[in-house]
């Protein structure tokens, strides 16, 4: 009987230290994905241009700006093809700011100007 607690023993030994390992590479890896599980710049850009145009029905031309806001989320300006005509410089473009969280969700949108393609902007 000693030797199969004694066997019994070391198999909880062993067992502890493997939980032990499997819980380190466990929260190693949540970590890791937690911080990978946010896109990157170009997937936050193509992301919200897509959303934009399910949402308005309208394609986006450019993305004018594009920065990060204090709480990981990100901000754009993107501009869109509002109305098309002949010639072409005299097509309606309009420039959207689109809100997105931390994930590239886009949680909210307003257009901010409207202006003629061949227009240059006003000082």
């Amino acid at each position: 009987m000693a030797n199969t607690s004694g066997t019994s023993g070391k198999s909880d030994t062993s067992n502890a230290s493997d939980n032990e390992e499997k819980n380190e590479k466990s929260s190693q890896s949540t970590s890791s994905s937690k911080t990978e599980s946010l896109p990157g710049p170009m997937e936050v850009l193509r992301g919200a241009r897509a959303q934009l145009a399910e949402l308005t029905g309208m394609e986006a031309e450019s993305v004018s700006s594009f920065e990060r806001t204090e709480d990981d989320g990100w901000v754009l300006r993107v501009e869109v093809l509002e109305l098309a005509r002949v010639p072409d410089t005299m097509s309606l473009l309009a420039s959207y700011e689109v809100t997105l969280d931390a994930h590239g969700a886009l949680t909210g949108y307003r257009r901010v100007s409207r202006y003629e393609r061949g227009r240059a902007d006003r000082s």
